[in-house]
């Protein structure tokens, strides 16, 4: 599991549902290669840590919130998304940002529901 960048909790438990911080694709805090897809593939990766550190998966993920540093990689993401929820379709949103923190490309949080 990834260790926060910033003064924020990871994951909170608010009754049935789990709120995911952004993450991002770092690994022992280091971007991963591999430009946006990698980190987005590790991002999800770190993402799924965190609900299952509290006993769901990634079939609980209700919400996700893209931040992509280029919206070119688009298509890309989508690809990324895909291959990692499957059949499995949360409601999403993908927002185009200046800057993400730890100068990464992309970023996704998400909000599962879990009861």
């Amino acid at each position: 599991m990834a260790t926060p960048v910033g003064p924020y909790t990871p994951i909170v438990r608010a009754d049935d549902w789990l709120i995911v911080s952004g993450q991002v694709g770092i690994v022992d805090g280091k971007l991963v290669d591999g430009g946006t897809g990698g980190q987005l593939e590790q991002a999800l990766r770190n993402m799924e840590a965190l609900l299952e550190s509290e006993g769901a998966t990634k079939e609980s993920v209700v919400k996700t919130t893209v931040f992509l540093r280029h919206m070119s990689d688009y298509a890309l993401m989508n690809e990324v998304y895909i291959a990692f929820f499957g059949d499995h379709r949360p409601a999403r949103s993908a927002i185009g940002v200046a800057e993400l923190p730890v100068g990464a490309l992309v970023e996704v949080e998400a909000w599962a529901r879990v009861a």
